[in-house]
């Protein structure tokens, strides 16, 4: 019992399709902070230049205005359209990339998905002794062997670019203006990649382990699987009672149908097969009931009480009880067969009405096809 209690087993299909519409997918945030954070660093060096040109500019423009239109109310307006225009586009440009390089980050593990589940409100999450497991927990002990990490890495990144533009920084005051503006912006650039550059080594720490983590949390023990595959094939016992209920609800409808019919042909005690033909519609014989032992019985008692002819053909009947289904016109191949039955049951029934003269009796030796014969 405490193995099958053990979660070993892989999680099924159904498992993991219920945990998407729950929202419960391996996700890595470094994937995704470290994602933004390179992009960004590589967007700045990219567009820094270019935004920083823009801003000169439009500053520049703004500290030399012309006594006209220092007094020129409109003027404001052309200043907000010319900043626009020189500022907006870079500005734009990166917002958009980074906002991409977030989008693409939360979803590049796991997958899109979304659903409202994880916005129902959850009392349980509330619960502090719950709260203070997952701090202590062995996730709290990653998560902050993580942090630390962050600190370490990034931190001895940032004192590496320190020391590598060390001399270039403390010379910026002998360069002209604005060339040492734009110097600066340059080593902060590069100093901004290299300290987002180690931020990779922590996403590929954190995506396998989250993987795993999500892994561990989907697993099942062989009783769980067990019940899930009972469930999905269904209780037997329901089954049963399902399918007994639908046959049950078949042959009524079958035995509504019998008095419609034109004839029954029997075996003459075991099957039971009624035939209906439209001679205005052009279709063949129908099958509208069918049925064995008690069930045929009960066909030959409702055509007695409704006088619906009965016929006995013993091949003819097993014929057509194994090659058509209710409701399905018969093959082709016993055509001749049931047209020969039809047609002494229409002289019959015109003989009765004395309309005709006495049919000669039916041929016991029908032409049945070797093939359907059972």
């Amino acid at each position: 019992m405490a193995d099958e209690q053990e979660k070993t087993e892989d999680p099924t299909g159904k498992k993991l399709d219920d945990s998407r519409k729950k929202g419960r997918l391996a996700r890595s945030r470094e994937l995704s902070t470290t994602l933004v954070l390179v992009v960004s660093g590589v967007m700045f060096l990219v567009m820094g230049g270019t935004i920083a040109k823009a801003v000169f500019g439009m500053m520049q423009s703004m500290f030399q205005l012309s006594r006209s239109q220092t007094y020129d109310t409109t003027y404001m307006f052309q200043a907000w359209g010319f900043a626009l225009t020189s500022v907006a586009g870079p500005v734009l440009t990166y917002m958009i990339v980074a906002m991409i390089a977030g989008i693409y980050g939360s979803i590049a593990l796991g997958g899109y998905n979304f659903t409202w589940y994880s916005a129902k409100p959850n009392f349980a999450k509330m619960n502090p002794l719950a709260g203070v497991k997952r701090m202590f927990g062995v996730n709290g002990l990653v998560e902050l062997l993580k942090a630390f990490a962050k600190f370490l890495v990034i931190g001895s990144m940032a004192f590496g670019a320190l020391l590598y533009f060390q001399d270039e920084a403390l010379h910026l005051d002998m360069e002209l203006y604005p060339l040492n503006l734009f110097h600066a912006l340059d080593m902060l650039e590069w100093a901004f990649l290299i300290m987002t550059l180690g931020m990779i080594p922590i996403a590929a720490f954190d995506v396998p382990y989250q993987l795993y983590k999500h892994n561990k949390e989907m697993k099942m023990s062989k009783q769980e699987v067990k019940d899930e595959r009972k469930n999905a094939d269904g209780n037997p016992q329901v089954k049963s009672r399902i399918r007994k209920l639908q046959y049950q609800a078949a042959a009524r409808r079958m035995m509504q149908e019998v008095p419609k019919a034109d004839v029954v042909v029997t075996n003459p005690t075991h099957y039971s097969v009624a035939l209906k033909y439209d001679d205005n519609g052009g279709r063949a014989p129908v099958l509208v009931a069918k049925g064995v032992d008690e069930l045929a019985m009960h066909i030959r008692k409702i055509a007695d009480a409704h006088e619906v002819p009965i016929v006995p053909s013993p091949m003819l009947a097993r014929a057509i009880y194994y090659s058509t289904e209710v409701e399905h016109e018969i093959p082709h191949k016993l055509f001749m067969a049931v047209a020969q039955v039809l047609a002494y049951v229409f002289q019959l029934r015109a003989f009765k009405a004395g309309k005709g003269k006495r049919p000669k009796p039916l041929k016991k030796d029908l032409p049945v096809p070797p093939e359907l014969r059972r």
